[in-house]
């Protein structure tokens, strides 16, 4: 099983970019998939998910109305859109893929490499 996350780099606060995800060797749409982020100095944290099917998405306080995750079932990606950037967005995001849920760190079934991304204020 491989996660690539891509779409990570440097924005200046206020800007977006948008991260993907490709999943292979697993059965995609039997997965719920999600974004977490690590910042330097703390520990991992949940961003984003999405159920297997798409209809049913869920946000950290700190990101919601300002991120979307999406996915696409027939390209076996995983986005997450993220609007009006701040500093304190500045972490690794890890892609994650569960065949429950995956808004708790602890017993993901796989990860991703992770991606940096770096808001400058």
């Amino acid at each position: 099983v491989q996660l690539q996350a891509s779409g990570g780099g440097l924005v200046q606060a206020g800007g977006s970019l948008r991260l993907s995800c490709a999943a292979s060797g697993l059965a995609f749409s039997r997965y719920a998939m999600g974004w977490h982020r690590q910042a330097p100095g703390k520990e991992r944290e949940f961003v984003a998910a999405i159920t297997k099917s798409g209809p049913m998405t869920y946000y950290a306080d700190s990101v919601k109305g300002r991120f979307t995750i999406s996915r696409d079932n027939a390209r076996n990606t995983v986005y997450l859109q993220m609007n009006s950037l701040k500093p304190e967005d500045t972490a690794v995001y890890y892609c994650a893929a569960d065949h429950l849920t995956v808004i708790a760190s602890k017993g993901i079934d796989y990860w991703g490499q992770g991606t940096l991304v770096t808001v400058s204020s």
